[in-house]
């Protein structure tokens, strides 16, 4: 892998490694695009299988965050950070307070918060080391919630478009991932009154939260040929491929994993497929718009940015008509929003304003 190559390709601004001889912290943080603001995105911890992996992941991740951000009307770049390491096995506090200094020491160009395979509570240690921290319990606490409820907006909104109306009651999702958010999405789909088929790699955690929610179970190799309405992938990136895309039998895509489709072009084979795309980073965008209220000037309220959150139907709203209107795919007219929002922002922030201190 050449870096500087796959940082041009991704238009990067920073990637930085560090490693600590004494916890053996491997980490790496992608800077991707500062023209809105400090560069937010979370930390996710993962046994990755090699460096390029790792390298890939964070540069996929912090490039989707620009967007996100982006496209959520927040003023706030794109970040993101990955340990490489099991979170099961790997996590210490003099680990998490290791990876806290790296934070700190980029000065606010890069503000974490967590993701796969990081706490809350990780977090705080986190925090102890780093004032660039958010998602603190003290003030917007677990995203989660927040990325559920923005996931479940952005399904009524597809249903909307597919079906006719918002109402789920009787519909059949797929959930790929029983995570956190996968998990919580699933608790509202209930209360809606849809019927669920779920998967989680770690069996031995799911099965039991999917008895509770009246769920079937199913192999994580079986979920894609699971004949339903709409599929949600709540787990890790690029599950939409050559492989996997021929086997869906739903008529919508919309789940909270970041990066679904391994490469653009499988967006198309969706479109092509008669499936609505709705694009991940804006569906998932409730978590970092919880978290981006911390950096109101008068500090976080829970009211607002629920509020905001609850927007985000309306913005899947736009996105696909704006692609069914335009005949191009759900994540370009997603990509051309959020980037006219960049180069509006880029030219507004090229002003000069002499300091008045």
């Amino acid at each position: 892998m050449n870096i500087f190559e796959e940082m041009e390709k991704y238009g990067h601004e920073e990637l930085v490694f560090w490693y600590d001889k004494t916890t053996g912290l491997k980490a790496i943080v992608g800077i991707h695009d500062t023209t809105l603001g400090p560069a937010l995105g979370g930390c996710r911890m993962w046994p990755y299988d090699s460096e390029e992996d790792a390298i890939t992941d964070v540069l996929r991740l912090s490039r989707g965050m620009t967007y996100k951000n982006a496209a959520m009307g927040l003023d706030l770049g794109g970040g993101k950070s990955v340990i490489w390491a099991d979170s099961r096995t790997d996590k210490s506090e003099a680990l998490l307070r290791a990876f806290g200094r790296l934070i700190q020491s980029l000065g606010g160009r890069y503000i974490t918060a967590e993701d796969v395979g990081i706490t809350a509570e990780d977090m705080a240690m986190v925090a102890r080391e780093a004032q660039f921290v958010g998602g603190l319990k003290e003030t917007s606490g677990d995203p989660s919630p927040a990325t559920a409820l923005g996931v479940m907006e952005g399904m009524k909104a597809a249903a909307t478009m597919v079906f006719g109306s918002p109402d789920l009651s009787g519909k059949h999702v797929a959930i790929q991932g029983m995570g956190h958010v996968g998990f919580l999405l699933a608790n509202l789909l209930k209360e809606a009154g849809a019927r669920l088929t779920v998967t989680d790699i770690h069996p031995e955690e799911s099965r039991s939260a999917a008895e509770d929610l009246g769920a079937v179970w199913v192999e994580p190799k079986e979920i894609y040929g699971v004949e339903a309405d709409i599929f949600a992938p709540c787990a890790l990136g690029a599950i939409l491929n050559d492989d996997t895309i021929p086997q869906l039998k739903v008529r919508i895509v919309a789940g909270s994993a970041n990066n679904q489709l391994r490469e653009p072009r499988h967006g198309l084979e969706l479109m092509r497929r008669g499936i609505v795309y709705v694009p991940d980073y804006v569906i998932n965008g409730g978590g970092v718009v919880n978290v981006g209220d911390e950096f109101h000037r008068d500090g976080y309220h829970h009211d607002r940015a629920y509020s905001r959150v609850r927007l985000i139907g309306r913005q899947v709203s736009e996105i696909l008509r704006r692609a069914a209107d335009e005949g191009i795919q759900s994540q370009e007219a997603a990509d051309r929003l959020a980037e006219a929002r960049i180069n509006a922002m880029g030219r507004v922030k090229s002003t000069y304003i002499p300091r008045m201190d």
